[in-house]
C-alpha cells in the first residue's frame, strides 16, 4: 500500500502467473518474467521442451537450488552447484547447471506467485497423527499437490471435484485412487487442509511441500471480481472436433487435464508454446521426462476451452485452467510495435524494437514487391490470411509448425518466403498484443443463426472490428462505430461503406459482439477470425473526421505524435492507406502501402504530416481529405 490505511491496489493475473519459454545457453543468466518472487514468495516449474529431461520444481519456501520433479518418487535434490540461484523481484536467476539451463535445450517456465485466492506454498514436518496444515491461499483450496522431500515417495494429489474420498498420483499416469485416509476424510478450509497418516503425507519425522491452487475466488482485476483459476471437472463425450466445451467465464491461457477414472497422463498446455482454434497444441505431460509434442488437445475459447482430445467417451476428467492475461497497458509500446527488417536467406527470429510484450498478432509487408499482406494471429498458429485478400486461410507465409508464436516477442519466420522473409527484400512489420482497452482476437465456428452473439474478452465496447471468413474464400467485413450497426466495408476493397445486416443493426457491447448469418460472418459451413480494436486513452485512438480540403490537425489524444496511421474514405471510394513511423511519416512526401491491394510502397503523394497530438491529414487529397467526405481512421501512438 502507498499509504497508511490506502486500498490495496487491484491484482491481476499478469502480477501472478507467468509462462515464459527461453533457450538455453549455460551461461548465469536471469529470467526475468515481472513476477515478485523475492517478495511475495512462490514457485517455478521448468521442463526442457525438445529433449527427454525432468520437469523440476522450485519454490521458495524449499529455498534455491533445491529441486523436487513432477514425473519422478525421488526426494529432493541439492543443486549446489547452481540451477536456480535466485527468487527476484521481477522473476529468477539460473547457473549453469543443464537440468534448466543446457545450451542445447529450449525451455519452459511456469511461475506461480503466492497471492490469496491463486496459489500457496507450505511445507511441514509429518507427525504420523491426523492434523490439519494451515495455509494462506485465503480460500478453500481447488487441488492440493504434496510431495515427501526428505525420501522417495508418490506425490498426492487432492482435486475439489474428486474430494476429500480420493487421490491421485501426479508422477504416475494412474487413475484416481479411492482412499479417504490420505485426506482424513476432511474437505480443506480457506485457513487448513487435513491429512491422514498415511506415508506420502505426514509420515512422523518426514518433510514435506504442500502446494495449494484455489478455485474461482473472484477478488482480482479492475474491480476486483473477477476471478483467475478454476478447478473443476467435465465428462468425455468422445468427439475430437471441438464440440464438447467446458465454460470457465474467462479465457484460459493455461490448462493442466487428467482422466481420473482411467489411466492417463497429465496434460500441460499453454498459449505460449501454442494452442491453436484448429485443435493443435503444444503438449507436455507432468509425468514423464518424454519431450514435448505437437497434438490435439484443450484450446482456449473466449469463455473457456474446447477438447480436441482428453475427451474418452463417459471418460471423468479433472482440470486447473489460469486466465489469460487482463492488466489494461499503460504504454504503446506494452502492445504494439512498428519496425522494418530485411529479408534472409535463412529462418529468422523477428523481435522488433520494443520486446516488451508477447506478439499475438504480426501483420507483415514486403515493401518492394507487388505480394500479399500477410496476417497471422497466435490463435490461428502456422495459419494466415490476406488483408488485401478475398482468399481463404492458407499455412507456410510465417511458419510450418506451431514454433512461429513460441517466443516472448516477436515471431519466427521460415525462410524464403517473399511474403515476410525472403532475401534481398524489406519489410514492414506491425506487432499486435492482445490486451484490455486495446485488441482482442475472436475465433469462432459459424452457426447459421441469423442473431449470433460473439463473446469476446476486449473489456470494452469495439469501435472498429474485421471479419474474415477462414475456412473458405470471401470479403473481410469491417464494423466502424462512426458507420454504425447498419454498414459495412470491405477491407480487401477500396469501396465505400455500404448498408448491409452483418451485425444483424445490433451496437457491440463490451462483452459481445453480433452477427447475422451472412456467409461474410456467420455460415455454419465456415469458421471465422475477428479483430477488435478501441480506443484506449493515450495509446490508440479509433475515429472518424470530415475533410476540409484544407490541412487538417486530428487530435488522438497523443504526446508524441502517431507511430502508425490508417485512413479510409467512408463516403467514396478510395483505398485503405497505412502510414507508419518506421517507414517514416514526413512532413512531405510520405512512403505508403495500402491494405487493399498488393502493390509495392510508393512515395508519390503527401497524405499526412507528423502533429504531436495525432497526425495531420495533408490538404485536397481525395483519398486523405476532401472537402465534406467522411473518414475513418485508426491511429496508434
Amino acid at each position: 500500500m502507498s499509504a497508511a490505511g490506502a486500498a490495496a491496489e487491484p491484482v491481476y493475473v499478469d502480477d501472478v502467473f507467468s509462462t515464459f519459454v527461453y533457450d538455453g545457453n549455460d551461461t548465469a543468466r536471469s529470467i526475468v518474467n515481472g513476477i515478485d518472487l523475492s517478495g511475495e514468495g512462490g514457485m517455478v516449474w521448468i521442463k526442457a521442451r525438445n529433449a527427454i529431461a525432468t520437469h523440476s520444481v522450485w519454490d521458495t519456501e524449499r529455498g534455491t537450488n533445491k529441486a523436487i520433479f513432477t514425473q519422478l518418487e525421488n526426494a529432493e535434490s541439492d543443486y549446489s552447484s547452481g540451477t536456480l540461484t535466485a527468487f527476484n523481484s521481477n522473476g529468477f536467476s539460473l547457473g549453469t547447471a543443464g537440468i534448466a539451463n543446457d545450451s542445447d535445450e529450449d525451455y519452459c517456465s511456469w511461475t506461480f506467485r503466492k497471492c490469496p485466492g491463486f496459489f500457496d506454498v507450505v511445507t511441514y514436518t509429518g507427525n504420523g497423527s491426523n492434523r490439519t496444515i494451515s495455509h494462506n491461499l485465503g480460500s478453500v483450496p481447488g487441488s492440493i499437490w504434496i510431495k515427501k522431500r526428505n525420501s522417495s515417495d508418490h506425490w498426492a494429489v487432492y482435486h475439489r471435484s474428486t474430494g476429500e474420498t480420493h487421490y491421485g498420483r501426479l508422477n504416475t499416469t494412474d487413475e484416481f485412487f479411492d482412499e479417504a485416509t490420505f485426506w482424513n476424510d476432511t474437505a480443506p478450509t480457506s485457513s487448513v487442509f487435513s491429512v491422514g497418516t498415511v506415508g506420502n503425507v505426514n509420515d512422523s519425522g518426514d518433510t514435506y511441500v504442500a502446494y495449494l491452487f484455489a478455485h474461482d475466488d473472484q477478488s482480482f482485476g479492475d474491480d476486483e471480481d473477477e476471478a483467475i483459476i478454476k478447478c473443476g471437472s467435465y465428462t468425455g463425450d468422445g468427439t475430437s472436433d471441438g464440440s464438447n466445451t467446458v465454460d470457465l467465464g474467462f479465457e484460459p491461457q493455461w490448462i493442466l487435464t487428467k482422466r481420473t477414472d482411467s489411466q492417463d497422463s497429465w496434460h500441460v498446455c499453454d498459449v505460449i508454446r501454442g494452442q491453436t482454434t484448429h485443435g493443435f497444441t503444444q503438449r507436455l505431460r507432468a509425468n514423464t521426462s518424454a519431450a514435448e509434442s505437437e497434438n490435439s488437445g484443450a484450446v482456449p475459447t473466449s469463455t473457456g476451452f474446447k477438447l480436441y482430445s482428453d475427451n474418452s467417451n463417459n471418460g471423468t476428467f479433472i482440470y486447473i485452467a489460469i486466465r489469460r492475461p487482463h492488466k489494461s497497458p499503460e504504454t504503446a509500446a506494452e502492445c504494439f510495435d512498428v519496425f522494418t527488417q530485411d529479408g534472409s536467406s535463412s529462418d529468422q527470429l523477428r523481435p522488433g524494437t520494443s520486446g516488451s510484450s508477447v506478439t499475438d498478432m504480426a501483420i507483415i509487408k514486403n515493401r518492394d514487391s507487388g505480394v500479399d499482406w500477410v496476417l497471422g494471429a497466435r490463435l490461428l498458429g502456422n495459419y494466415n490470411v490476406f488483408p488485401n485478400s478475398s482468399a481463404a486461410e492458407t499455412t507456410a507465409r510465417f511458419g510450418t509448425s506451431l514454433n512461429v508464436w513460441d517466443h516472448m516477442s516477436g515471431t519466427f519466420l521460415d525462410a524464403p518466403t517473399i511474403g515476410t522473409n525472403d532475401n534481398g527484400y524489406n519489410y514492414v512489420n506491425y506487432h499486435f498484443a492482445r490486451k484490455p482497452g486495446f485488441f482482442d482476437v475472436v475465433a469462432y465456428s459459424g452457426n447459421g443463426s441469423s442473431t449470433r452473439n460473439i463473446n469476446h474478452n476486449l473489456g470494452v465496447v469495439p469501435e472498429m472490428m474485421w471479419v474474415k471468413i477462414r475456412s473458405a474464400a470471401d470479403n473481410w467485413a469491417v464494423y466502424h462505430s462512426s458507420q454504425g450497426n447498419g454498414k459495412s466495408a470491405r477491407l480487401n476493397e477500396d469501396l465505400a461503406f455500404s448498408t448491409v445486416s452483418f451485425w444483424d443493426n445490433t451496437t457491440p457491447t463490451s462483452s459481445v459482439f453480433t452477427v447475422d448469418n451472412d456467409t461474410s460472418v456467420n455460415d455454419s459451413s465456415y469458421t471465422y477470425v475477428a479483430f477488435l480494436f478501441a480506443t484506449l486513452p493515450g495509446i490508440s485512438k479509433v475515429g472518424s473526421y470530415t475533410g476540409t480540403g484544407s490541412n487538417l490537425d486530428i487530435d488522438c489524444g497523443f504526446t508524441n505524435g502517431a507511430r502508425f496511421v490508417l485512413i479510409k474514405r467512408a463516403t467514396g471510394t478510395t483505398d485503405w492507406w497505412v502510414l507508419d513511423t518506421a517507414r517514416g511519416i514526413n512532413a512531405g512526401n510520405d512512403p505508403a502501402m495500402y491494405f487493399n491491394g498488393d502493390a509495392a510502397e510508393t512515395s508519390s503523394y503527401d497524405l499526412v504530416d507528423p502533429y504531436s497530438a495525432g497526425f495531420t491529414a495533408d490538404a485536397g487529397t481525395a483519398a486523405i481529405n476532401s472537402s465534406g467526405e467522411t473518414y475513418i481512421f485508426y491511429a496508434i501512438a
